[in-house]
């Protein structure tokens, strides 16, 4: 049963991906990227609705109250793709620091770019850091949520954190406060897996790290704060 209602969401996910992707097309002459963010909203309430109808998977969402009014950094755990449209929900407007290799997709990279995304030129020796800097910076102007995986790619349920410079690089040069954000899917949507296993995804939005800290005392409080938080979601889960 796991896997034949695993086999029907990653049909329906594609199928429903590809819809809202020709749906878009039009928007790719529109001036700005506000229906393709409402059309990422759908996207994410869309799939969220597959999942806990065919997979029975569910989603609860804690602490928005949290969250700051205002220009916003966001720093989530990236345990899986389920994350990547399932922050829509909290966040309306996003903008995703991604690879810029996904912009040569066809059709998806078009709309991200379309969307105003923020891409990272990791073949730029020595300018990766700064080459996202003036993408947030617009993102913020527009009114849009910087959103970044300071780990950099998906990590497994329980693999040691691997925190990257990026997330403190912004911090500093964007000033503004910081979001932390824990959740524990990976264990329902495991990365690089198939399958779409039952229960509740417990997405948790922590204290705000207000700007102008210290860099190394932001990084050390952003890892503490989300890694704390992530264990103990992911133990809430297997209780």
């Amino acid at each position: 049963m796991l896997l034949l209602r695993s086999a029907l969401f990653n049909l329906f996910f594609y199928l429903w991906t590809l819809l809202l992707l020709i749906i878009l097309m039009p928007t790719l002459v529109w001036p700005s990227g506000n229906p393709i963010l409402f059309i990422g909203w759908v996207w994410g309430r869309g799939n969220l609705w597959a999942l806990r109808v065919i997979c029975n998977l569910h989603v609860t969402f804690r602490g928005l109250d949290k969250i700051p009014g205002g220009p916003l950094l966001v720093a989530a755990k990236h345990q899986s793709a389920w994350e990547t449209f399932a922050f829509f929900v909290p966040f309306r407007r996003p903008a995703y620091v991604f690879k810029r290799e996904l912009i040569y997709l066809p059709l998806f990279g078009w709309v991200i770019w379309r969307a105003r995304q923020i891409p990272v030129d990791r073949g730029k020796k020595g300018g990766t850091l700064a080459s996202i800097t003036p993408g947030a910076r617009d993102a913020l102007q527009r009114g849009q949520q910087v959103m970044i995986f300071p780990e950099g790619t998906r990590r497994a349920v329980g693999a040691p954190p691997d925190y990257k410079y990026g997330v403190t690089h912004l911090y500093q040069a964007l000033g503004v406060p910081c979001q932390p954000v824990a959740h524990n899917a990976g264990l329902f949507w495991p990365r690089r897996s198939f399958l779409r296993r039952p229960g509740t995804v417990i997405v948790e939005c922590l204290d705000p790290i207000p700007p102008g800290l210290p860099p190394e005392e932001f990084a050390d409080r952003l890892k503490a704060a989300i890694e704390t938080a992530t264990d103990r979601l992911v133990a809430e889960a297997g209780a």
